[in-house]
């Protein structure tokens, strides 16, 4: 008696196993690859790769991820390259979604800019807390900046901060490079210069180069995260499902969680802000 009871059980368990399994090849099928457009300051931090494999892993199925700017993210969007965008750049996005391109816009989370520059600190800039003044500092004193120049978040704000400072980015010092956050800070430590970078791409580097912040604190410097289903009636073929899916759960408290708890030598590098 014991035996066939012992036997059935099994049985159950080995069915509830494979019933599981089927469940999640069959949502695997029915989510296939979900195309993410995201920031290079994003990426760089390695957010990305401590977030998605539970999402990947849960639902069965594939996050595509494509690292490029803001301008470029969004572009993509619009073209209906991409499913959703996950960006930093409120007007941007928002010009998105009042155009029709973007719908359901999430906010996810948040941190913030800071300027580095050498640890010498040549400009002077001393830590302030007023942004354009230290930049007013490092343009006056005709000091190396490296600005990413690719139209992505930390471009655009950088480019307000130059007109909040009332200084046109054209002094010698200034280089555009065209090149994602992670990089932008590589050669400015090897140029011994200032960048603008956002915190979190700043903590995943900053044992990496040889820079250290300068200014930071001033409310000008807020970087808030939004996340944005490409608007599934301008194009066809986009996996909207899924990219509604993924939405849903960067926003759900297991994700937000896991967002707060996402640490660099103790220091968090985002602050979760699911709206």
């Amino acid at each position: 008696m014991k035996t066939a009871l012992l036997s059935r059980g099994l049985r159950q368990l080995t069915l509830t196993a494979l019933l599981a399994v089927f469940s999640v090849q069959a949502l695997a099928q029915e989510l296939g690859i979900i195309r993410l457009a995201t920031t290079t300051s994003t990426y760089n931090s390695g957010l990305l790769d401590y977030l998605l494999p539970e999402f990947e892993k849960s639902h069965g199925a594939t996050v595509q991820v494509i690292a490029v700017g803001t301008g470029k993210a969004l572009r993509m969007g619009r073209d209906g390259d991409v499913d959703l965008v996950m960006t930093h750049a409120p007007k941007a996005e928002a010009k998105f979604v009042e155009d029709g391109a973007g719908i359901q816009p999430r906010g996810l989370m948040y941190n913030d800019f800071v300027l580095v520059g050498p640890k010498k600190d040549p400009a002077k800039v001393n830590h302030t807390k007023d942004i354009a003044q230290a930049l007013k500092k490092v343009a006056v004193t005709d000091n190396m900046f490296i600005s990413r120049g690719d139209d992505s978040g930390t471009h655009k704000k950088e480019l307000n901060l130059w007109k909040a400072a009332e200084v046109a980015p054209t002094f010698s010092g200034y280089r555009e490079v065209g090149q994602g956050m992670g990089k932008v800070l590589q050669i400015s430590s090897e140029l011994q210069a200032y960048t603008l970078t956002d915190r979190g791409t700043w903590l995943a580097y900053k044992n990496k180069v040889d820079l250290k912040v300068v200014a930071e604190g001033d409310k000008r410097l807020f970087n808030p995260y939004q996340v944005i289903l490409v608007n599934p009636k301008r194009h066809e073929g986009l996996n909207t499902k899924g990219a509604q899916a993924l939405s849903d759960w960067l926003i759900s408290k297991a994700a937000q969680e896991k967002i707060n708890n996402f640490k660099i030598n103790g220091e968090a590098l985002f602050t979760a802000d699911a709206k």
